[in-house]
């Protein structure tokens, strides 16, 4: 199946295209009234740690070692992408960020684990639940 999750930064207008419009951010957007962004949802479990999220904004960690770190904390709790992949089942999904430059951000890291996700996912429900049975094929003796 083929998912549609898009990249936009929380100070563009919304558009009746936009599906469904979540805030994937820790942090609350500076001088944005929560009314104005027509919101699906605030989610902040899919963005980085606090921790991992000061070290790179320090200069403590390189972009490389922040995104090997960032997927290793998806990876270790894939729980968190749950709700974020319901929403991408139902349609358009739009992440949402206050971040100046999209492409350098997290946000391209959580798309493709989303999309990485949903196809494992997907590929999990086309194996047959158990082995077929061959019970009738059996002669009796």
């Amino acid at each position: 199946m083929s998912y549609e999750i898009v990249l936009k930064r929380i100070y563009s207008p919304s558009e009746p295209t936009d599906g469904a419009r979540v805030l994937v951010d820790r942090l609350w957007p500076r001088g944005k009234r929560r009314e104005s962004l027509d919101l699906t949802e605030w989610y902040r479990d899919a963005s980085p740690s606090p921790l991992l999220r000061r070290q790179l904004h320090e200069g403590e960690i390189s972009a490389a070692v922040f995104a090997v770190r960032y997927r290793g904390e998806l990876r270790d709790d894939p729980a968190s992408l749950v709700p974020l992949m319901r929403y991408a089942r139902q349609g358009k999904l739009t992440l949402l960020s206050a971040a100046r430059n999209l492409e350098e951000s997290y946000l391209p890291l959580l798309q493709q684990a989303l999309l990485e996700t949903l196809r494992d996912e997907d590929m999990e429900d086309l194996e047959p639940a158990s082995p077929p049975c061959y019970r009738h094929q059996l002669k009796e003796e």
